[in-house]
């Protein structure tokens, strides 16, 4: 089969349904951008796992005065059990390094991070007690440390950083969850929209096929018009679904909460790029088989 030729057929068929054509670019847009979105979401959950695991402490509240945790007794800590509970902490091979941090520290660095927030004024020095900040070697291992101190003299409450994010990630797997599911639907959608296509494109063009098989023309002849075009558009629409990809990236994350938050982890336009060709080559795939699929059984030749 000659390329001119394929090229002409190609071009006439999209002239002849413009319509339809728009119609799977824009579908298979939609879907692309929400299966990227789905993808990206992940990517950001495991990029701030990497970030927030390696910053994870185990935070262990010394018991004072106003303490009502009934392993306090009504009473503070005392040096002794403060002494003993740093040492026995250390001592831990699942313990990186420990931090102490006194009731005045602990008000600065509320007052500090509330800066902004109307509930600073309202929390005096001793509202928040001193406590042991424990940086483990593996996060992981944090109920190591949670099940030997919960209940030590001294200590009010023992809390760990990993429940609150665990809940966080939670809830970004569940958003990419969705959005991959709803990816899925509109892959399903564009596919069904190709199908159709393909059937109008085989309809209007049936004079035309009918003299191809009289002259002796191959099925792969006749068929790969119908095949090219599907994949000009697909991959069309997927294209465009990267690029409103790498918009969003770039102004949300890197020009946007990047500059807000500047300690955190964010993705980047790279992430979109490694996504990329897995979109643009699983889409050709849809379109490649769905053109097969239609074209057996609506185009007898």
């Amino acid at each position: 089969m000659q390329m001119r030729f394929l090229a002409s057929e190609v071009g006439s068929g999209l002239r002849r349904n413009v319509s339809m054509a728009v119609s799977v670019v824009l579908v298979t847009m939609v879907a692309m951008f929400l299966l990227g979105l789905g993808l990206l979401a992940q990517r950001q959950a495991d990029t701030m796992k990497g970030y927030w695991y390696d910053r994870i402490q185990v935070s262990i509240y010394l018991c004072n005065a106003n303490a009502l945790a009934p392993n306090c007794e009504g009473k503070a800590v005392t040096d002794a059990q403060r002494t003993a509970l740093q040492d026995q902490l250390e001592a831990l091979p699942e313990v990186k390094q420990v931090f102490y941090e006194s009731e005045q520290q602990a008000f600065d660095r509320f007052k500090e991070q509330f800066r902004n927030s109307p509930i600073a004024g309202n929390v005096q020095v001793g509202d928040i007690p001193e406590s042991l900040r424990v940086q483990l070697k593996d996060p992981s291992k944090f109920a190591v440390v949670t099940t030997q101190f919960q209940n030590a003299p001294g200590v009010a409450t023992v809390q760990d950083q990993e429940k609150v994010l665990s809940k966080f990630f939670t809830i970004i797997t569940a958003i990419t969850v969705l959005a991959v599911l709803l990816a899925a639907l509109m892959a399903s959608c564009a596919a069904l929209l190709m199908a159709t296509t393909i059937r109008q494109a085989a309809f209007i063009r049936r004079r035309e096929i009918g003299i191809m098989r009289l002259v002796g023309a191959s099925n792969w002849t006749i068929r790969m018009p119908f095949i090219a075009e599907m994949g000009i558009v697909s991959v069309l629409g997927a294209g465009l679904a990267v690029g409103l990809l790498v918009v969003l990236t770039k102004y949300v994350f890197t020009e946007g909460a990047s500059q807000i938050a500047l300690s955190q982890a964010f993705i980047g336009v790279s992430d979109v790029w490694l996504l990329a060709p897995w979109m643009i080559g699983g889409v050709l795939l849809i379109a490649v088989g769905t053109s097969l699929v239609t074209l057996r059984r609506y185009l007898r030749v």
